[in-house]
């Protein structure tokens, strides 16, 4: 009998040892979700409400300073505080004027508009801007809430922590990929998120599909893989003189002449593209023209279409 004791002793001890486990797993998986508690800062608005004594309550616009003036007190700091730390400082306040009792002293504040709570989104969006952030928000709802991303977005996004600004955040966004990447990251209020503008270059001329590349992400573009993209040659092109148009560092432009058919048969080294870069494929009864034509191919209303590698 006493045996059967002691084993169903252990065996309960066992079952609460695991769930009391499984509990503090919950617990921690939860705070790893719970929203930060917000702060209050410059510019935004506070209600204070002081139960039983409506005259002492209010709505205070915080200073540049982070004081607000608070009924019968004065200047009171409150920036940096929690809305909870903020009624509790008022509330502490009263009672050391004696203007309130300890017993009487109940204070709660409810931030009504977060001015430095924002999130800043900026670069290659349909609509940058601020927008509000109350709690815990993801990457992705972010950016859409800014439109979206334009054709020209790099597939990777720089996220700016409000309590951590000297070490930015860089990673992988590609909504439009054909296996989609979106970054299952929490952005919080206060952090910025920059999407930078992707490299391009375009393949123009007798080629099967003219358009821009952008270069999303990719370290290096050559003028093979150009033309390949561009789905090679269409009916006759002039693969001896292609035209490689690169604008320098001081603003000017210059045209390089590329072998394209010694490259494909390896007599001849390929070259690597820049961004802005343009390849021009002339057809076998033309040999080059000027500039300006070329860049008047990529130019406004030349109708070309932009490609994003990784939706080919």
């Amino acid at each position: 009998m006493a045996k059967r004791l002691a084993l169903a002793m252990t065996f309960a001890c066992l079952m609460f040892a695991h769930l009391a486990a499984g509990i503090a797993q919950q617990a921690g998986a939860s705070s790893k979700v719970a929203a930060p508690p917000l702060k209050i800062g410059p510019g935004d608005l506070i209600e204070v409400t002081i139960f039983e004594s409506p005259d002492l309550s209010g709505r205070y616009r915080v200073d540049q300073n982070g004081d607000i003036e608070v009924s019968l007190i004065g200047h009171l700091h409150v920036a940096g505080l929690t809305a909870d730390q903020a009624a509790a400082a008022i509330a502490k306040s009263y009672v050391k004027d004696q203007i309130l009792q300890p017993a009487a002293a109940h204070a709660t504040v409810f931030i009504a508009e977060y001015a430095s709570q924002g999130i800043t989104v900026n670069g290659e969006v349909k609509t940058p801007g601020v927008y509000p952030a109350l709690g815990i928000r993801k990457l992705n709802d972010v950016i859409v809430a800014a439109g979206g991303v334009t054709q020209l977005a790099s597939s990777k996004v720089i996220i700016t922590r409000k309590d951590d600004p000297k070490d930015p955040i860089t990673v992988e966004y590609n909504p439009e990929a054909l296996k989609p990447v979106i970054t299952d990251i929490q952005i919080f209020p206060g952090d910025s998120i920059l999407v930078p503008r992707a490299g391009i270059v375009y393949v123009v001329g007798d080629v099967q599909k003219s358009g821009g590349f952008v270069l999303d992400g990719r370290n290096q573009l050559t003028v093979e893989e150009a033309l390949a993209l561009a789905g090679g040659g269409n009916h006759s092109p002039n693969l001896r003189h292609v035209q490689l148009v690169r604008t320098l560092d001081d603003g000017r432009k210059e045209t390089v002449t590329i072998p394209v058919d010694r490259i494909l048969k390896g007599k001849a080294p390929d070259v690597a593209l820049k961004d802005g870069d343009i390849v021009y494929v002339p057809q076998n009864n033309m040999r080059e023209v000027t500039i300006q034509a070329i860049n008047d191919m990529v130019g406004i209303g030349s109708g070309l279409i932009l490609y994003r590698a990784t939706t080919y």
